[in-house]
C-alpha cells in the first residue's frame, strides 16, 4: 500500500488531557540520532527532510524526549517546524540520563526534572510544553516528589498536561492519586503485549496509550509467516498492517513509528488509510 493521497487524519483522533485533540498516528523521533540513540544523525538534513515531511503528511502529534541524543532530537524538531502551527502538539520527556550510546540511567531528583524541562523548552522553543512526560520512575526517588515537580511546572504554566513512561497499572494508580495524568507510554506492538493491563488501564480512564516500538513484528513477518501471507493479500507492507492492528485494538492508541528516512515514513503513514477487516483484526489479536 502506497502513501498517496494519505493523510494522518485517517487514522482517526484522540482527545488527550480534554483539550488537545490529534490525529492518532503520530511520529516517534528516537531513529533522528546517532547509532545507540547517541550523538548527531548520519543525516542531518535528511533527519529535517523527514519531520518536514511528517508535517505535510498531517501528523500533528511528535514525540521526543531530552535523552534522544541527548539533546539532538528537540533542536532538531525546532528547527525543521518552529514556528508550530497552532495544532502541533510536541510531547518531550525526562528522567533518564544518559553516559554513553545504548545506556540510559533513570534520574528523578525534582531539581534534575526542572532543570530538564527549562531546556526543552529553550531546545524546542517553545513558551509551554503540552506533554511533559516522566520518561522513567526513578526507584531512588518518592514517587510523589517526582510527580509533585512536574505538578508544580504546570501550575507555572510550563507544563500543560503530565504523562507517564514504562509503568505498571499499581503505578499508573499510584500517580493518579498524585496528580492528573493524561497518557502513558509503554512498550507495546503486534507481537509483545506483556503491556495489556495498562492499555486496558489507560482506555477505561480516558487516558492516551502511547506504544513505543510499535512497528515490531518479530517472528510474525517472517517468509511464510501469518503477517507475510496477510500483507502479500492485502498489497500492505507487515509494518503498515502493525499499526493498522494498533489503529483498531483501541481508540486509546497514538501509536508513534519513527524512521530517519522519508521512504520509510511514507510507508509507515499508508498505514493511517489501511482498514482491516473483523476477521483480519481477530487472525491478528490471536498471533501473539
Amino acid at each position: 500500500m502506497t502513501s498517496t493521497n494519505v493523510n494522518a487524519a485517517q487514522s482517526g483522533t484522540f482527545t488527550i488531557g480534554g483539550d488537545m485533540t490529534v490525529n492518532r498516528l503520530g511520529y516517534g523521533t528516537m531513529q533522528l540520532t546517532g547509532p545507540g540513540v547517541w550523538g548527531d544523525p548520519k543525516d542531518p538534513d535528511e533527519a529535517v527532510r523527514v519531520l518536514k515531511r511528517v508535517a505535510e503528511f498531517g501528523v500533528n502529534f511528535i514525540d521526543t524526549a531530552d535523552s534522544y541524543g541527548p539533546a539532538v532530537a528537540e533542536p532538531l524538531i525546532r528547527k525543521a517546524l518552529h514556528p508550530y502551527s497552532d495544532d502541533m502538539v510536541i510531547a518531550t520527556k525526562a528522567g533518564l540520563t544518559r553516559s554513553g550510546p545504548n545506556d540510559w540511567r533513570p534520574v528523578g531528583r525534582p531539581e534534575y526534572l526542572r532543570q530538564q524541562a527549562e531546556m526543552s523548552l529553550r531546545l524546542l522553543g517553545l513558551e509551554r510544553i503540552d506533554l511533559f512526560q516522566l520518561h522513567r520512575i526513578d526507584p531512588k526517588v518518592p514517587l510523589a516528589d517526582q510527580l509533585g515537580e512536574l505538578e508544580l511546572l504546570r501550575k507555572e504554566g510550563k507544563i500543560r498536561h503530565i504523562g507517564l513512561s514504562e509503568v505498571s497499572v499499581e503505578q499508573l494508580r499510584e500517580a493518579r492519586e498524585i496528580t492528573d495524568i493524561v497518557s502513558v507510554q509503554n512498550l507495546y506492538n503486534l507481537s509483545n503485549r506483556k503491556a495489556e493491563d495498562v492499555l486496558e488501564e489507560a482506555e477505561s480512564g480516558g487516558i492516551a496509550f502511547i506504544p513505543w516500538f510499535p512497528l515490531a513484528t518479530g517472528e510474525l513477518a517472517r517468509d511464510g509467516g501469518p503477517l507475510d501471507e496477510m500483507s502479500k493479500r492485502l498489497n500492505a507492507k507487515p509494518a503498515q498492517i502493525a499499526l493498522a492492528w494498533l489503529l483498531r485494538r483501541s481508540p486509546a492508541i497514538l501509536p508513534i513509528p519513527g524512521t530517519s528516512s522519508v521512504a520509510h515514513l511514507e510507508d509507515n503513514m499508508a498505514a493511517a488509510g489501511l482498514q482491516l477487516s473483523d476477521e483480519d483484526f481477530e487472525t491478528l489479536s490471536n498471533l501473539a
